[in-house]
């Protein structure tokens, strides 16, 4: 045990004995090392609070929930301090801010019936009854799931299902492990084998539903939602959940006709609203989204979500009073935390548009810290991850395997870093009569997660590459093929766009040798800097600091000159600038790659009609622009980090 964690061990035993001045001490001892430290900031809280110190207590707090924002404890503390200062409105908003980031906190419930009347009041009993009645492991591991102890609790869920294999709720809970390692297969196939025991579970068939949208089973999700909404279609929620997998199959009538039945229902839902306007947008109904979008922070003014969304169309523009409007409500301390997330980066669009770029840098770097502090992403595992492949990945390995795998030549992967300009060379190949545009595809990065074994920090991948037979390789690429054929209209060629699969061309070329690969390649600081300014929902963590985006390009370049070394000329590199420069030897020299004859709509691809799901589906309904090109050049004042990172001169 180090020094930090044998001094919180006795803060903590401190406090348990009531002696809250000398675990007061303690846990400042850690932060005077450790400013940051959510757990001694969090007992130095709870110190204050029993010493009657509210206010530091307060500011304790404050630096808290700015180290961890959805640190529920913290959360629940703050509900603890409101109600000691006899603030009941603050202490149920607080408690209901803890139970949303961890729902296992029994105290917030019973604080919340307390503190409430009727059906609320009655809600929360329930709530803190059902924690009540679990097995004290599954309390802990769901502790651990939300407290981001990821492996803890998968390790402690697996050791209570050996004793108790039918406990549902026990299988719900590895499935959400499950989900957020990645390990969508074995989540998946969980929550079917739930269903199966508690087939009137509500909750069971909505996780299952969104693991199944998740392995973009959509047809699949949206028959299970269909089952749902079959049992009560007049239950807004099955309708809301049935609407959501129509849109992902591709049946936005019955989508809209459902958010309809929802608004009946629920006038003004500002979560239906916007996920109207969601599909508004991808069916190219611009003004009709922006529409929706508007309602819906017309009926809640701190709908962080629609407020990006209008910034995300990268088309609108902002009036003085939607500024005015966004930055009194990023003024709101008790804003919640993906609200002021997603308004930040609303605000730094915003005034980008109107070129205040100091102004806009401030929006874009607070949005973006928040989800740094969240995610706790590892620049130095990124780097070792991806060096990893580089020691592994030899000509060696490659003469060996020679011949193995499944020789479909069906998948074009396009991948790279995001905003590099990957959707527009989508939406010209699918422009194509023999090319099917699909999806960011999670297939290749699942087998790559599959191949990486379950020990905890005992990685199996790449160096599992060597041992592969023929047989299996050959039988991973035919399981690639039939998993994507799903997302296929019939078309000879496909597309995946998964722009995280630079990281395994190695494992590509040995399962499907006859793909073709498409680097899109973009100016280091264009790229870096519109990926900074753009809010990826996930998978994308690095995007989060101009540091850790300026390192993750040097070593995409670095392993893409690798793959070139070792596999010479199996990638074709298409650089942004140059498409723009010379679109149609551009366009003609994709499809002569992937073996297609030329053809014009390939070359009026904004002419083409089809779903886009991506942050650039706006941009890709018009003609090549030069609109982005250089974006990055007011902000220099304040990218030193960026450059520093990507070895240019400051």
């Amino acid at each position: 045990m180090d020094n930090r964690d044998e001094t919180l061990s006795h803060a903590q035993k401190a406090l348990q004995s009531g002696d809250f001045t000398r675990g007061l001490a303690l846990a400042q001892q850690v932060l005077e090392s450790e400013p940051g430290d959510g757990e001694a900031l969090y007992m130095a809280a709870v110190s204050l609070r029993y010493l009657s110190r509210h206010e530091e207590a307060g500011l304790m707090l404050a630096r808290l929930h700015s180290a961890m924002p959805e640190y529920g404890r913290a959360w629940q503390e703050a509900g603890h301090l409101a109600r000691a200062k006899g603030d009941t409105a603050e202490a149920i908003a607080s408690y209901n801010r803890a139970t949303r980031f961890n729902p296992a906190l029994d105290a917030s419930w019973r604080a919340l019936a307390e503190l409430q009347s009727g059906p609320a009041a009655s809600s929360a009993e329930a709530q803190a009854r059902r924690i009540a009645s679990l097995p004290r492991e599954l309390v802990a591991v769901t502790h651990h799931l939300h407290e981001g102890r990821i492996l803890r609790a998968e390790e402690i869920c697996r050791l209570f299902l050996r004793a108790n294999p039918r406990n549902v709720e026990g299988m719900r809970l590895l499935a959400q492990i499950g989900l957020k390692l990645g390990i969508l297969d074995d989540a998946e196939f969980l929550l079917e084998s739930a269903r199966v025991f508690e087939p009137e579970n509500v909750q069971v068939h909505l996780d299952y539903i969104d693991a199944l949208r998740r392995r973009q089973k959509f047809d699949s999700a949206r028959e299970e939602a269909e089952k749902l909404y079959e049992t009560d279609p007049a239950n807004p929620l099955f309708q809301s959940h049935l609407a959501i997998e129509s849109m992902q199959t591709g049946n936005y009538d019955r989508a809209f006709e459902l958010f309809e039945k929802v608004l009946e229902k629920v006038p003004g839902d500002p979560a239906t609203l916007t996920s109207r306007g969601h599909a508004l947008k991808t069916t190219g109904e611009t003004q009709d989204a922006i529409e929706s979008y508007r309602a819906a922070f017309a009926q809640k003014p701190d709908h962080g979500d629609a407020w990006y969304a209008l910034a995300n169309l990268k088309t609108y523009r902002f009036s003085d009073e939607e500024i005015a409007r966004m930055e009194e409500q990023a003024a709101r301390p008790e804003l919640a935390f993906m609200d002021r997330v997603h308004i930040s980066f609303a605000l730094g669009k915003a005034h980008e548009d109107r070129e205040d770029y100091e102004e806009s840098f401030g929006h874009y770097e607070r949005g973006n810290a928040l989800k740094r502090a969240q995610t706790r992403y590892d620049a130095d595992a990124m780097s070792a991850e991806l060096a990893k492949q580089r020691e592994i990945c030899t000509p060696e390995l490659f003469a060996r395997h020679e011949g193995a795998g499944h020789g479909a030549p069906d998948p074009i992967f396009i991948l790279g870093l995001p905003r590099a300009g990957s959707t527009l060379l989508e939406q010209i190949l699918a422009s194509h009569s023999q090319v099917d545009g699909t999806l960011e595809l999670p297939d290749i990065l699942a087998l790559a997660h599959r191949l990486r074994g379950r020990k905890a920090g005992q990685s199996l991948y790449p160096q599992v590459l060597h041992d592969l037979s023929a047989e299996q390789l050959e039988t991973f690429g035919q399981q690639y093929l039939e998993n994507t054929a799903i997302h296929r209209q019939g078309a000879p060629f496909f597309i995946d766009k998964m722009p995280n699969n630079f990281r395994h061309i190695g494992l590509i070329h040995l399962i499907l040798p006859n793909a073709r690969i498409i680097d899109a390649r973009r100016a280091p600081m264009d790229c870096c800097f519109s990926g900074f300014k753009q809010l990826f929902a996930e998978g994308q963590e690095f995007t989060y600091g101009l540091t850790e985006i300026g390192r993750y390009f040097a070593d995409y370049v670095d392993l893409m000159q690798h793959w070139d070394d070792v596999l010479p000329g199996r990638v074709l590199r298409v650089q942004h600038e140059d498409v723009l420069d010379d679109p149609e030897g551009q366009i003609r020299r994709m499809l002569d790659y992937c073996g297609l004859d030329f053809e014009e709509a390939c070359l009026n691809f904004h002419k083409t009609s089809r779903a886009v799901r991506t942050a650039s589906s706006e941009q890709v309904r018009q003609p090549i622009n030069r609109a982005g090109q250089g974006a990055w050049v007011p902000y220099d004042p304040w990218l030193g980090d960026l450059r520093a990172a990507l070895g240019f001169p400051a």
